[in-house]
């Protein structure tokens, strides 16, 4: 029985030499392994308290949409400064190579509303660790945070486990 591993593929040296980019799209176009990761990403909130599920530009987009749909929420995108059309909060984060900024609607979320954060990948957590901050400052609360894929060497796990957040990923790769 294949795994959702199974439908990812590798491309070596992307974007960079010495780079394994880990690509999703191959898991997103084949509907048995798209349906399975979804419904591995929800599987352990099903039930839970959650009002609104998060999605972080812009694989986690395809990802939240399909899980929100599923446990009957709201979707709300985490975007690129920027992107957004309405009054925003902004929050920068570091890069490799220098700085971006995350934004989300400043009325995207109600105090108290408890969110799952989701997306395909998790790397050092720079882009998670801004989006749970843009989430805190709107009053919500995340319950949890799902990826596809986690790439423990480079340690975003410890950082948003060290920020108190569960962190729920269906399979990893070593290195980077």
């Amino acid at each position: 029985m294949k795994t959702v591993k199974d439908y990812i593929r590798t491309i070596p040296d992307f974007p960079h030499p010495g780079i394994m980019f880990r690509d999703v799209t191959t898991l997103f176009g084949d509907p048995r392994g798209f349906r399975i990761a979804v419904d591995q990403l929800l599987h352990p909130y099903t039930g839970a308290a959650i009002d609104k599920v998060i999605g972080l530009e812009a694989r986690g987009f395809i990802l939240g949409g399909a899980v929100a749909h599923q446990l009957g929420k709201g979707f709300v995108p985490i975007r690129k400064k920027g992107k957004l059309p309405g009054r925003t909060l902004s929050q920068a984060y570091a890069l490799e190579y220098g700085e971006a900024v995350m934004e989300i609607h400043d009325d995207a979320l109600q105090p108290g509303e408890k969110v799952l954060v989701v997306d395909d990948l998790l790397a050092t957590g720079g882009t998670a660790a801004a989006g749970i901050k843009l989430i805190e400052q709107l009053g919500a609360q995340v319950v949890g945070c799902a990826f596809v894929i986690d790439l423990p060497d480079l340690g975003g796990r410890k950082l948003l486990e060290g920020l108190g957040m569960e962190v729920h990923a269906l399979c990893a790769f070593e290195g980077d």
